[in-house]
């Protein structure tokens, strides 16, 4: 079935794109391929998207906009569609971070640039508007360090494992508890794949096989609100620290009612006036350079500087 929904999506996208071209590789219809890994998540399927559409048309760049709706195998479909409909450009959200290598490394052969945003590829030549993760988890080790007993005991929920980005989370959170606090006790880390759903189940489960849980760290805000709906339900929750990662609405809502200790907040708007700018500059015929954007911790203390 997936095989098939990705076949009528390549169709569809190389129709749409192909408006005005002759196709093959290299030419060009003067319109950029943003391809999504969903649409329904909150921060970097919808705040970036719709960001980047604001930002885009503002500077007259036309850009298509696609879904993969979480399914690695279709958005491999739409890239092939879009580098052989000759896209001018390609704004990639990934889903697998390593399957989509070779089709980056074919983009450029076909001299499409590729531009990645919030989720990267883990190879090939792009450009890309980003955070450096290590630092969302260097972040939150820094917070847990200062705020956990003698021997607390820990679990961590790791981002979909095959993205360099939740890789990197994790890396810098257990890098830097490690140097900081070596009494800490990583009970477990699992893959929650950035799932509310998935994060309640391993939540229950550990709740289940450990009875003793000071901190619950997770990649992601989403996460993040799983680990605390099990908590809930066990009545284990206070006295317990959950980090996230976004700061997202609801959890700047979670910071202020005590339930999340620390979100930290990843940039989704400048991020994406990133990639505005990168498609700019690549319309302009000029070669741009990556574009970095800082992590910050957010927590009850300095909450006040982020709610609107």
């Amino acid at each position: 079935m997936n095989k098939y929904l990705g076949l009528i999506a390549g169709t569809f996208l190389a129709g749409a794109l192909m408006t005005g071209c002759g196709g093959g590789g290299g030419s060009s219809s003067g319109k950029i391929a943003y391809l999504n890994f969903d649409n329904t998540d909150a921060f970097g399927g919808k705040l970036i998207r719709e960001e980047i559409a604001r930002g885009a048309e503002a500077k007259g760049l036309n850009i298509e906009f696609f879904d993969a709706r979480g399914d690695s195998n279709l958005q491999i479909d739409q890239m092939k569609a879009a580098i052989d409909s000759g896209a001018k450009a390609i704004v990639l959200l990934a889903i697998d971070g390593d399957g989509i290598i070779p089709l980056v490394e074919r983009a450029e052969q076909a001299h499409i640039p590729v531009v990645t945003v919030n989720r990267d590829a883990n190879g090939g030549k792009r450009y890309r508007s980003y955070s450096e993760e290590y630092e969302a988890g260097k972040l939150q080790a820094e917070f847990m360090a200062q705020r956990l007993p003698q021997g607390a005991n820990i679990v961590y929920l790791e981002g979909t494992g095959n993205l360099g980005s939740s890789q990197q989370r994790w890396e810098g959170f257990r890098t830097e508890i490690n140097s900081r606090r070596p009494d800490i006790n990583i009970l477990d880390m699992q893959d929650g794949r950035y799932s509310k759903v998935e994060a309640m189940k391993i939540m229950s489960t550990w709740l289940s096989i450990f009875p003793k849980i000071d901190a619950v760290i997770c990649g992601n805000d989403q996460m993040a609100f799983g680990a605390i709906i099990a908590l809930k339900a066990a009545n284990r929750l206070q006295g317990c620290l959950v980090s996230g990662v976004d700061a997202v609405d609801e959890a700047l809502d979670a910071v202020a009612a005590g339930e999340l200790a620390q979100t930290i907040k990843q940039d989704g708007i400048a991020q994406a006036a990133g990639v505005v700018t990168i498609l700019d500059q690549i319309n302009r015929g000029e070669t741009p350079n990556d574009i970095s954007v800082p992590f910050t911790s957010i927590t009850r203390e300095n909450l006040a500087q982020f709610r609107n």
